[in-house]
C-alpha cells in the first residue's frame, strides 16, 4: 500500500490516556476530521492492558498495587499486555482504503511490513508467525498470532485490531526487554509451582529487542527504526501531526470518564 499518513509522536502518558488516544484517534478519522495517522508513544508507569472481553478474574489485582503497575482495557481483543520498556504504536485508517483488505488477517500481514522492517532495521530476521498455537493463553507474548513477527521461533511483539464506525484500529507492543518476574506476578495461577514453570517455558516463547541485537537500543533508536519500517515497508509519506488545546481536552475528558480505573477490592 502508499499514501500519505499523519505521524503522531506523543510521548509517554498514564495508560488512561494512552487508550483514550487511541480511541479519539479513530472518532477524528472516522469523522474525516484527521488523515490515517501512525502514532508512537511510550508508558509513564508499567501498566497492563486488558483485552476488551478478557476476564478480571485472570489478573491478580493486589500484585498490580504490588508493583505500582496501572491497569487499563483496551478498544481491542486479545490477552493482557505488560507495557514497560517498550515502543507502541498504533494505526488508525479507513476500511475502505484501497490497501486494507476486509479480511482481518490479510489486514495484520498488509501493516505487518512496517513492522518486519522495522525489526529488520535493527539488524533483527524477523519473519511471520507460522506454526500457531491454539492453545488459550491470559498473556500475550506466550503465543504468536496470524502474520505476528517471530524470531528464532520467539514471538517479538503483540498486536490487536479492532474496526469500528468504519475505521480500523491496530495497536501493538514492541518491547525493549521483558520484566518477567512482574509480568507473571500480575496473573493469577493455581500454585506458585505453576507460575514459575510457566515462567521458565516463557523464556522460549518469546524474546525483547535487547535480547537479539549485539548493541543495547533506546527507546528513541527504536522508534527511528520502526518509523523508517513504517515508511519504507508500506511506501508511505509521513507527515508531522500534532494535536490542538481542545483536542487534547477531548482526550484527557475521555480518559477520566472511560478509561480511568480503581483497583478492585478483591483478595487475590
Amino acid at each position: 500500500m502508499h499514501g500519505k499518513w499523519g505521524i503522531l509522536d506523543s510521548g509517554f502518558h498514564d495508560a488512561s490516556v494512552n487508550m483514550a488516544l487511541d480511541e479519539a484517534l479513530l472518532n477524528w478519522h472516522s469523522e474525516g476530521k484527521i488523515p490515517p495517522v501512525l502514532r508512537f508513544y511510550g508508558w509513564k508507569k508499567p501498566s497492563l492492558s486488558l483485552g476488551h472481553f478478557q476476564k478480571d478474574a485472570e489478573i491478580n489485582y493486589r500484585n498490580l498495587q504490588k508493583h505500582q503497575c496501572q491497569h487499563v482495557r483496551r478498544l481491542t481483543g486479545g490477552s493482557a499486555v505488560l507495557h514497560d520498556d517498550e515502543l507502541t504504536y498504533s494505526i488508525v485508517i479507513s476500511e475502505k482504503n484501497p490497501g486494507i483488505p476486509s479480511s482481518i488477517q490479510e489486514a495484520y500481514y498488509v501493516l505487518s511490513k512496517g513492522i518486519i522492517q522495522g525489526y529488520k532495521n535493527l539488524g533483527i530476521e524477523a519473519n511471520y508467525a507460522e506454526d500457531l498455537s491454539r492453545e488459550r493463553s491470559a498473556i500475550c507474548f506466550e503465543r504468536p498470532a496470524f502474520y505476528e513477527m517471530v524470531a528464532d521461533g520467539k514471538k517479538l511483539s503483540g498486536n490487536a485490531q479492532t474496526r469500528k464506525r468504519g475505521v480500523l484500529l491496530q495497536h501493538g507492543s514492541i518491547p525493549l526487554s521483558i520484566d518477567e518476574i512482574m509480568l507473571f506476578d500480575l496473573f493469577v495461577f493455581p500454585n506458585e509451582e505453576v507460575k514459575a514453570r510457566k515462567r521458565r517455558a516463557f523464556a522460549k516463547k518469546a524474546a525483547a529487542i535487547n535480547q537479539l541485537t549485539e548493541q543495547k537500543q533506546t527507546y528513541d533508536t527504536v522508534k527511528k527504526a520502526f518509523y523508517e519500517g513504517f515508511r519504507d515497508g508500506l511506501d508511505l509519506q509521513l507527515e508531522p501531526f500534532t494535536l490542538s488545546e481542545s483536542q487534547w481536552n477531548e482526550v484527557f475528558h475521555l480518559a477520566e470518564t472511560n478509561y480511568s480505573t480503581k483497583q478492585p477490592t478483591r483478595s487475590v
